[in-house]
């Protein structure tokens, strides 16, 4: 064996050619015969050069227990990047990295850690996806200061006890194992915020109410049954279960998730949705695809703030396919159409019976649609106010003006419906629902609105349609997190494309003109590609004709873009 040959084994063992190697450290061997250096002095220059380089990727398939003499010489070693080899095991001298902080491990072909690597306390973040761990030892335990773990795609088929012990862990990715069962001590993990336990065998999750901390719970892809116990989990906004084998959304859940964002239940055999789903008021994604539900509860559509509703593949009989397919707005609408419908047969009390207490807390929602009625008393609205109401729906009913008692919500109301009544003018002191993101004044008799509605800046949908605007009331535009704009069925003569009317609404999606008095569309509105829909059928203009509006809004936009006159 060549001298440069034999110096390169004693190094580190690899399966790659030397003339691989040696070009990525940029190190150049004595020539052969003519040693102008001594073996030893190449060989520490070789080291320093090994301890400051990323041997990542480096086709290594052994590391040497030279390794050790290594950290003599550097003295301090925080980062060790060993990630994308051929690693099959780590020498014993591995543990002596006493102060090793960040240590990635990827993409190896490691089976087993050796008892010595949990001798490595100091860590911090740990990264060991994508090899062949078949178990870890309950030294892993030790590792307390770790707060970054990464052991996904693996064939752990259980994890130890002690992992309970890890408590500075902020990141725990567990994912793509065929782990059955998490241990019962991994509530004890309470500053973790992201938690993904994905295609794994578990048949259930223990309670998680330990996990105060926890922002988002990643668990699809899984044998899970039953929904586990969330109560004390006030940070988490995110839930993902889909794949499992979950038949229910339990009422308790609703009362516990109140601040969820993401819910997606995909996949599972969920068969009824609980009536208080109305409680999950920040929800802004719900995938509830390929279930085996029938039906929706009523307040479903109540859901002010949601962005994204998936329903398809399910057996949704009194739902057209249509409105199932046509997106997240249409299916909303569709929703809260049906709320008053199916609302009036519960609500055939005699006018002077009002909601309870009760009722009112376990809804969080006051509901009086179609009553015939002509006022309603403060104190309905105090006793709403104390139970935290967050729906008010005087729909179909014979109010002249707004009742006064609704400010008494301020606090918490978030969708207000007043529509098919004959209420003529909105009192100033509406804009004092801060929080109101629903907006339902249609079919009344309505000329304009007070300039004070432009305060109310967390309006997300606005529905004015059946009255008697001749113009959008300028304080409209001031609504800057205006998505959805209702004005179908009025007298409006123009579109106002002036920089201070329509183009301040820059979150706006859907505008609906239809059935008004409009002569002109200005070509300008052509340039408001956000819009998702746009209605202008049954208006007084001829351009664009009926053939183009057919087509659908993208090619109504289209068409109105070809025409702004050229500067």
């Amino acid at each position: 064996m060549s001298m440069s040959m034999y110096i390169l084994n004693i190094i580190v063992n690899i399966n790659c050619y030397t003339y691989y190697y040696y070009p990525l450290l940029d190190i150049s061997l004595p020539h052969k015969g003519s040693f102008a250096r001594s073996y030893h002095a190449w060989q520490a220059d070789w080291q320093q050069q090994a301890l400051e380089r990323d041997v990542a990727a480096h086709c290594l398939t052994i590391l040497s227990p030279f390794l050790r003499h290594l950290w003599e010489r550097k003295g301090s070693m925080l980062d060790h990047k060993l990630h994308d080899n051929a690693l099959t095991n780590l020498p014993a001298e591995f543990g002596e990295l006493k102060n090793l902080s960040n240590l990635s491990l990827d993409h190896n072909k490691m089976s087993l850690l050796p008892q010595e690597f949990y001798k490595l306390t100091e860590l911090r973040w740990l990264s060991i996806s994508h090899n062949l761990l078949e178990k870890i030892e309950p030294d892993f335990g030790d590792l307390v200061m770790l707060n970054f773990l990464n052991m996904s795609h693996n064939k752990l088929v259980v994890l130890p006890p002690g992992m309970g012990y890890l408590v500075r862990l902020v990141e725990l990715n567990l994912s793509h194992n065929q782990l059955q069962e998490l241990p019962p001590d991994i509530v004890n993990l309470r500053d973790l915020k992201k938690f993904n336990i994905s295609n794994n065998n578990l048949r259930m999750l223990p309670p998680m109410g330990e996990l105060r901390k926890m922002e988002i719970l990643d668990a699809n892809h899984n044998n899970i049954e039953v929904l586990p116990d969330f109560y004390g989990c006030t940070a988490l906004k995110e839930i993902y279960l889909a794949n499992n084998y979950i038949k229910e959304i339990t009422e308790e859940f609703c009362d516990q998730m109140q601040h969820l964002t993401v819910l997606n239940m995909r996949d599972n055999k969920l068969e009824v949705l609980p009536e208080n789903i109305s409680l999950l008021q920040t929800l802004k994604r719900l995938d509830l695809t390929n279930n085996n539900l029938n039906k929706l509860p009523k307040n479903l559509g109540l859901l002010t703030q949601l962005q994204s509703i998936s329903m398809e593949g399910n057996k949704l009989s009194f739902v057209r396919q249509d409105v199932i397919r046509g997106g997240t707005d249409r299916m909303m609408k569709f929703l809260r159409d049906r709320i008053s419908e199916e609302l009036v047969c519960d609500t055939k009390a005699a006018n002077n019976e009002w909601p309870d207490k009760y009722t009112l807390k376990k809804s969080q929602s006051l509901m009086l649609p179609a009553r015939d009625l002509t006022s309603v008393p403060d104190d309905v609205f105090i006793a709403a106010a104390s139970a935290e109401v967050h729906i008010v729906d005087i729909s179909r009913n014979k109010l002249l003006q707004i009742p006064n008692g609704v400010t008494h919500l301020r606090e918490t109301l978030s969708q207000l419906i007043l529509s098919s009544n004959s209420i003529s003018n909105v009192p100033s002191e509406l804009s004092c629902l801060s929080h109101l993101q629903y907006l339902d004044l249609g079919k009344n008799c309505l000329l304009d609105l007070p300039v004070e509605i432009g305060d109310m800046k967390n309006i997300r949908e606005l529905v004015i349609s059946n009255n008697k605007f001749t113009k959008i009331p300028r304080c409209v535009y001031e609504l800057e997190n205006l998505e959805i704009l209702l004005a179908a069925e009025n007298q409006i003569d123009e579109i106002n494309v002036s920089s201070d009317a329509l183009p301040k609404l820059k979150k706006l999606a859907v505008l609906d003109l239809s059935n008004n008095s409009i002569f002109t569309v200005p070509p300008e509105l052509g340039n408001f590609t956000h819009l998702r829909s746009l209605e202008l059928m049954g208006n007084c203009f001829r351009q664009p004709r009926h053939a183009i509006l057919a087509k659908g809004t993208a090619s109504v936009l289209s068409y109105l873009r070809d025409r702004i006159p050229a500067k």
